[in-house]
This record gives C-alpha cells, sequence and structure tokens, in this order.
C-alpha cells in the first residue's frame, strides 16, 4: 500500500472511551507532495482540528479544517489563492462493514471511510477533505475579459431565457 502524503496515523486502541482533541498540521514537504497529487499551484497550511470518539460501529471525527491554497484558473492558468474554512464529520468503518453487513449510519451527515488493520489516517481523511471543498473551476479577476476576447458568450445571454428576451428587443 502507498503511503499518504499527510500521513497521521490515530492507533485505535489509544482512542479510548470517551472523547479527545486531536490537532494536526502538515509540513511544507507534505504540503507540496499534496499540491502535485490535487493538481495545485500551492498549498501554504493546511492544519485541522478534531474531536474523535469511538461509538458502536467504529470512530467518528468531527471538526474544523483550515488551509490556504494556491489553484490555477481554469481559464487562464492565472494563480488564485483561495482560503479553505470547513467543518467535517466523518465515519470510519472497519473495511469488513463494507462487504454485505448492514451498519445503522445514524448521522446522515458523516462522510464514511473505511480502515483496515488497527489505526485510522486522520492525515489523509484531512487531505480528502481539503480536495472536496476546492472549487472545481477556480476563476481569476482576468477571466471573464479572456473568455469575452476569445468570443465565448457569459451564462447571461445564452440562458434558458435568452431567445425570449431577444424576441422582446427585436419587437420593441
Amino acid at each position: 500500500m502507498i503511503q499518504p502524503e499527510f500521513s497521521r496515523a490515530q492507533r485505535l486502541d489509544g482512542i479510548g472511551a470517551g472523547a479527545h482533541r486531536v490537532t494536526i498540521s502538515a509540513t511544507a514537504d507534505e504540503r507540496a507532495a499534496l499540491a502535485r497529487r490535487f493538481g495545485l499551484i500551492a498549498i501554504d497550511r493546511l492544519d485541522a482540528e478534531m474531536e474523535i470518539r469511538r461509538d458502536a460501529s467504529g470512530v467518528v471525527a468531527r471538526g474544523h479544517l483550515a488551509g490556504a491554497v494556491v489553484q490555477a484558473c481554469s481559464v487562464t492558468g492565472d494563480a488564485v489563492p483561495a482560503q479553505v474554512d470547513e467543518a467535517f464529520a466523518i465515519r470510519f468503518l472497519p473495511e469488513d462493514t463494507a462487504s454485505g453487513e448492514e451498519v445503522e449510519l445514524s448521522d446522515a451527515d458523516c462522510d464514511t471511510v473505511f480502515f483496515t488493520g488497527g489505526a485510522i489516517d486522520l492525515g489523509e481523511a484531512a487531505a480528502e477533505t481539503l480536495a472536496l471543498a476546492l472549487d472545481p473551476f477556480p476563476r481569476s479577476p482576468r477571466a471573464d475579459a479572456v473568455l469575452r476576447d476569445a468570443g465565448v458568450l457569459s451564462e447571461d445571454p445564452t440562458g434558458p431565457f435568452a431567445a425570449l428576451a431577444k424576441l422582446k428587443r427585436d419587437a420593441g
């Protein structure tokens, strides 16, 4: 198995009965490796604070992810800095739970991550949370002008009522 770029293994036998707080931060090397993996120009900061606790079926982590990234504009390729500020709830379940055995998931707002062995990876969970929080089509301030100069119409003139608006303008 390939080791994730930002691995923070939490042994299950170290979690105990009650909830406890965990704070993790990615190093510069880990952020650079994650930036390559996610196709980003840079990740300047990646921190997560969470409370983890056992429940009947696995482990639940609830917390907050904060980060600063630089994405490439989907139109121009310009650098687009962005802040990530994301609350998360993740339920870690043993891999064998995924194979047919029905599990009651009472927290509808939890993402589910399956694990094998005696540990869960809080760093990889934070990295995946970051990836899901990113804007899939970041735009730089120049994007609209570049698209307009290339002859690409904005959504306004091509929306569902554009033909009706044109008829109204032509008739009036």
